[in-house]
């Protein structure tokens, strides 16, 4: 099978409580191709950037069997530019330089070679984009996925972004997110609200509280891994996104019982990503760590007990 993703490639510079950074590589496009690339065999994407990207980057990918000829290059253009800082609480963060560059042209083309990619995960861009996306493709994704964020949920995005909802499968957002979207503070019936908007599955991260998943009257919660370090949640939901993903397409199975354990690896994938800034903590990941980190989660949350009477 195959993975498709579409989403940003570009630089970030990060501050949080525990350290700081210069420009580095980041964007949601960048952690899921990291992140999917453990679990399958083929992952496209396809992403802008400006010619001041470093090309050892892409190298890197295609080592772990990212195909990156989705990726455009603009010549004498910047790319996307992220700066933000984190508080001492690591949940919150103020954005300190946006800077659109090459994404302000952005008009993702899916090569023919990406056709009939088994699934498709559309990073958080605009959903005019992700539609644009949809419309392209000759034939439909197994699975289809979409992140998004509070931005896109303003009145100038929102049809939009309801238009897009109506046509996946799976959507992943924040419980905040959640909230807005449905204008329920309850994440269950929130959850039933957003379900209704068409897609069959809803994944709600909660950061440092796990996840939840939702499918008809189905609800698994996953908790996340308590860790001594968390050194920048930058692109943890991402790298959350792109495990997920990647888990459903190496095992081929799409039902909910397998979306369970997809919940897990992506969860662990999360927790790697948060080691580190940026993307560097998953750039030397081995399976067994992988596989370590998995058994961790089944720890925290396996127990025997005898139910009095």
């Amino acid at each position: 099978m195959s993975l498709l993703t579409v989403g940003t490639v570009a630089f970030d510079a990060i501050e949080t409580p525990f350290g700081k950074t210069d420009k580095i590589v980041g964007g949601a496009a960048t952690y899921i191709a990291w992140s999917a690339s453990y679990f399958s065999k083929k992952v496209n994407i396809v992403s802008v950037i400006g010619d001041d990207f470093d090309m050892n980057e892409l190298a890197e990918l295609r080592k772990r069997g990212v195909d990156t000829t989705g990726i455009e290059v603009k010549e004498g253009k910047k790319s996307f530019f992220w700066s933000g800082k984190y508080h001492l609480d690591m949940n919150t963060r103020d954005t300190l330089i946006t800077d659109l560059n090459v994404l302000l042209e952005f008009n993702p083309q899916i090569p023919a070679a990406y056709q009939g990619s088994d699934i498709l995960l559309l990073g958080n861009i605009d959903p005019n984009l992700q539609l644009n996306v949809l419309n392209q493709l000759t034939t439909k994704p197994k699975l289809t996925i979409l992140d998004t964020m509070n931005f896109w949920m303003t009145p100038s995005y929102k049809e939009k972004l309801l238009e897009v909802i109506s046509k996946i499968d799976v959507l992943t957002i924040n419980d905040a997110e959640a909230r807005e979207l449905s204008n329920e503070y309850s994440l269950v019936k929130a959850a039933k609200k957003i379900l209704s908007m068409g897609p069959e599955y809803l994944v709600i991260k909660k950061g440092e509280h796990g996840a939840l998943l939702f499918h008809e009257n189905n609800v698994f919660f996953a908790p996340a891994l308590p860790l001594e370090e968390v050194f920048d949640p930058t692109g943890a939901g991402d790298t959350f996104a792109g495990g997920f993903a990647g888990y459903l397409d190496k095992t081929r199975d799409i039902s909910f019982e397998n979306m369970k354990r997809a919940i897990i690896y992506g969860s662990a994938m999360a927790s790697f990503c948060v080691e580190k800034f940026g993307a560097e903590r998953l750039r030397e990941l081995t399976h067994n760590d992988i596989e370590d980190r998995v058994k961790d989660f089944i720890d925290l949350v396996q127990f025997d007990i005898v139910l009095q009477d």
